[in-house]
């Protein structure tokens, strides 16, 4: 197989798939054995072949795919006018602790944040595919400790943890996870006139809950700025 056909059949491959394929899956597309480093030259060809188009090959945690650029988004958008729900400050930075912070338990994330996290936030993000429940600390009550899952990167087109950038400021990193979870959705990168942090970004079509879930952390901040 000349090295355009073995490219033609990744690329058909690809673009046909509904999921990230990975290296076994791409193997199985030919008789022959070819060997990873065959493959990924190939990969590697396809991303040069597609930069100057809208659609780019990216390697996610569970594989490969193609994916629309981000300049393409906003017309994309107009063919499905739905909006996604958009997260609170409370959604964003619980994420952005168990990203960095990971396995950590819930009890951990409360130290962190000041505040109670609402179950009604960990249920959005497990609804959403991006937490889960690792294991147990081995510790009086054996709480859950939560993990980001494999869908949390692939959906923020990340093919590890490690392409998350080193914060150290809490803050920083909620911001960090929200703009990429705002990349992702599709929605604007830039905050609002009057807002400098966009995990401050409010949104009235959110979740009820999650507006109750800051408005009890302002409670709770309030009452211990008061003390």
């Amino acid at each position: 197989m000349t090295p355009e056909q073995l490219k033609l059949v990744l690329e058909t491959a690809l673009l046909c798939a509904d999921e990230p394929m990975t290296m076994n899956d791409l193997r199985r597309l030919f008789l022959e054995e070819l060997s990873v480093e065959e493959l990924s030259e190939a990969l590697s060809q396809i991303q040069a072949d597609w930069s100057d188009k809208g659609m780019e090959l990216l390697e996610l945690a569970t594989g490969w795919r193609f994916q629309s650029r981000l300049s393409m988004r906003e017309y994309l958008d107009r063919l499905t006018p739905e909006k996604p729900p958009k997260y609170s400050r409370a959604v964003m930075e619980t994420l952005a602790i168990i990203a960095y912070r990971q396995p950590v338990t819930r009890g951990e994330i409360e130290e962190i944040r000041g505040v109670t996290v609402s179950s009604n936030v960990v249920k959005q993000l497990e609804d959403r595919g991006w937490i889960e429940v690792v294991g147990h600390k081995d510790t009086v009550g054996r709480p859950g400790l939560y993990a980001t899952t494999r869908q949390f990167l692939n959906d923020l087109s990340l093919t590890t943890l490690q392409e998350l950038p080193m914060l150290d400021d809490a803050s920083a990193q909620a911001e960090s996870v929200a703009q990429r979870v705002m990349e992702f959705e599709g929605e604007p990168i830039a905050a609002p006139e009057g807002v400098s942090d966009v995990t401050d970004v409010a949104d009235t079509s959110a979740p009820s809950v999650d507006a109750e879930t800051d408005a009890t952390d302002e409670q709770t901040n309030n009452e211990k700025t008061n003390d």
